[in-house]
């Protein structure tokens, strides 16, 4: 199954992901070990010392045993080689992955979000992806920030299509818009 979850800062999003990739790992065949690779997409290149606590925080919330892939730029061809090695893959975060998009070339941003869509619909391993909603405020000021929650909201609907469940979290509250119930 691939799932997105969406949601605002600190709405409890990725500790839901966290929740259901190791759910997904009870369900499995219990004689091996679950294994849950993480996809990190943070660049480090941006990250200041507040950005730098946030990663902190999620690491921590973790299972050690889940290992972490950072990949900031080439996300489609991280989940194919996680693929081959996980029982279950979560990627956080999407909008991470496109603010480093957007700050690369444009044939860079349309070659990279081409080749997650197609690993999308190659891939049977569970995915469970993590995306900031930030269409729901005041329109921005400034043409990046306005690409930016434009392309967010164009990438959300796009995955939304090929997951079987979409859930909305605020308040630590799972909402489920697309798929079965949690």
């Amino acid at each position: 199954m691939k799932q997105l979850i969406l949601g605002g800062a600190r709405s409890g999003k990725s500790s839901l992901a966290e929740q259901l990739a190791t759910e997904i790992g009870a369900a499995s065949d219990q004689s091996r070990p679950h294994r849950v690779i993480y996809l990190a997409t943070s660049d480090p290149q941006y990250n200041d010392g507040e950005m730098r606590a946030r990663i902190t925080h999620h690491r921590d919330q973790r299972p050690c045993e889940w290992p972490t892939v950072e990949e900031p730029i080439q996300l489609g061809q991280a989940l194919r080689n996680a693929s081959a090695n996980a029982d279950c893959i979560l990627v956080d975060c999407l909008t991470l992955w496109l603010t480093n998009l957007l700050m690369a070339d444009e044939q860079v941003f349309e070659t990279e979000r081409q080749a997650l869509f197609d690993a999308l619909a190659a891939l049977d391993t569970p995915i469970i992806m993590v995306s900031n909603e930030v269409g729901l405020g005041v329109v921005p000021m400034g043409e990046l920030s306005r690409r930016y929650v434009d392309e967010a909201g164009r990438l959300h609907q796009a995955i939304a299509k090929v997951c079987e469940r979409v859930v909305f979290t605020a308040a630590g509250l799972p909402l489920v818009m697309k798929g079965p119930a949690l």
